[in-house]
């Protein structure tokens, strides 16, 4: 069963930056396409990003274009997400789960992720 461990969440300025981590065990990492999908208090789950399993296309949401990166290392098992320019409206708790990739890229419902394993996410603040 795969488990999911978010971390490298914190509390920043307007404009900063943070690179969260997501460990990934229990499942052949390489095989599984990632995505990256945020809560915010009071708000259903957002997609973010996403990255097939070879870590050579990757799809954002138009919030986040620009600004973040999605990216994997399938040698030590973890996915990364890189934010720059964090805005006030970034804050949320941040997941990482496993997802399927279509021609187009991931599915990009919040309720496609409602259904799929997440660890317990980490939480990004962004305030001045």
């Amino acid at each position: 069963q795969v488990q999911l461990v978010e971390s490298g969440g914190g509390l920043v300025q307007p404009g900063g930056s943070l690179k969260l981590s997501c460990a990934v065990s229990g499942v052949t990492f390489s095989n599984f396409p990632m995505s990256w999908v945020r809560q915010a208090p009071g708000k259903e789950l957002e997609w973010v990003s996403g990255i097939n399993s070879g870590g050579d296309r990757t799809k954002y949401s138009d919030s986040v274009k620009g600004r973040f990166t999605i990216s994997r290392n399938n040698v030590r098992d973890t996915l990364y997400l890189q934010m720059n320019n964090l805005k006030p409206e970034d804050t949320a708790v941040y997941f990482c789960a496993t997802t399927s990739w279509f021609e187009d890229g991931p599915p990009t419902d919040p309720s496609y992720f409602q259904t799929r394993p997440r660890g317990q996410g980490t939480q990004v603040t962004v305030s001045s």
